[in-house]
């Protein structure tokens, strides 16, 4: 049983690194691709993350680092243009196994919803809104702009993920093997710096 979840965690590892796939769809798509039933047990992210590192190390270990800190550095960009929103890093660009396939993840923590959009509006930026499934399971608004990325030469996309002020004690807590889920500005400029952990 356990082989098999690392082979699906290795075929979901694959996508994620080769398509930019979210881990969810990819884990799904990785199932169906090795004929496995619908209702196969999935691993669990953490497994997908550890195959991600593996599946970097053995076939990006030459690019990914640059594209990763090219990711960072438009993070923080973005960060800073949101400063005063409360903006947190998430994702693979803060845990470290984004390709220049990878979209940026911004949490931005609130005392007004709306004052995100009117932020983005006052800019002059075209965004798009949808409503995604927040970190404590209630429906929240996620705003995707399309900018460039000088030092990949391409595009990418920031999702600014909208969440109330209060959502912000809960969201700080680490994850199973003590490491944060996300990061401030500080602390991804402290990664910039001295990226080893």
């Amino acid at each position: 049983m356990e082989s098999l979840t690392l082979e699906i965690a290795a075929a979901a590892a694959r996508m994620v690194v080769e398509e930019g796939l979210e881990y969810g769809p990819a884990k799904r798509r990785a199932i169906k691709q090795l004929g496995l039933p619908a209702r196969t047990a999935m691993p669990d992210n953490l497994a997908v993350e550890a195959a991600v590192q593996e599946y970097i190390a053995l076939f990006c270990a030459d690019t990914q680092p640059q594209e990763l800190r090219a990711l960072r550095e438009l993070a923080l960009v973005w960060m800073q243009r949101f400063a005063d929103f409360r903006p947190h890093l998430a994702g693979a660009v803060w845990r470290g196994t984004a390709t220049r396939l990878s979209d940026i993840l911004i949490q931005l923590f609130v005392d007004d919803p709306k004052s995100a959009e009117l932020h983005l509006v006052n800019q002059g930026l075209r965004f798009d809104v949808q409503t995604v499934t927040g970190i404590h399971g209630k429906p929240v608004d996620m705003l995707t702009v399309q900018v460039p990325c000088p030092a990949l030469s391409e595009r990418v996309l920031v999702h600014l993920v909208v969440y109330d002020y209060d959502d912000l004690r809960g969201a700080l807590k680490p994850d199973a093997q003590g490491r944060p889920l996300r990061g401030d500005a500080a602390a991804l400029q402290k990664l910039l710096h001295d990226p080893t952990p």
